[in-house]
């Protein structure tokens, strides 16, 4: 699976949270926090075989009420360690958008 593939996974991922509210992302940031977890975390399999998990995470952008950063990323395994030594794994794609409170999408 080559990088394109990644990113284009990821990306068709991440434009579902697009069409969400900015009021149900807020409830989301709540309720993400309140049970240390995620927005949505996902398996799944290319189809050449490679295993790959999306993680997607979001939180207020700078305070609370103001804008929303929706962020996912791609990771396949195995995982790389940063360094190599270090066990902080580092995803093989990320990206992200802003929402503002009016609904529009911020820097776009």
């Amino acid at each position: 699976m080559d990088a394109d593939d990644k990113r284009k996974v990821l990306a068709d991922r991440l434009a579902e949270f697009r069409d969400w509210s900015y009021d149900t992302l807020a409830a989301e940031i709540d309720r993400t926090r309140k049970a240390h977890d995620c927005l949505h975390h996902t398996e799944g399999v290319f189809g050449d075989g490679t295993e790959y998990q999306l993680e997607f995470n979001v939180f207020w952008d700078d305070k609370r009420g103001g804008d929303i950063r929706v962020c996912g990323d791609i990771s396949t395994e195995p995982q790389r360690r940063l360094f190599r030594i270090l066990p902080i794994h580092l995803p093989d794609a990320t990206d992200s958008f802003i929402m503002a409170p009016d609904g529009s999408f911020v820097g776009e």
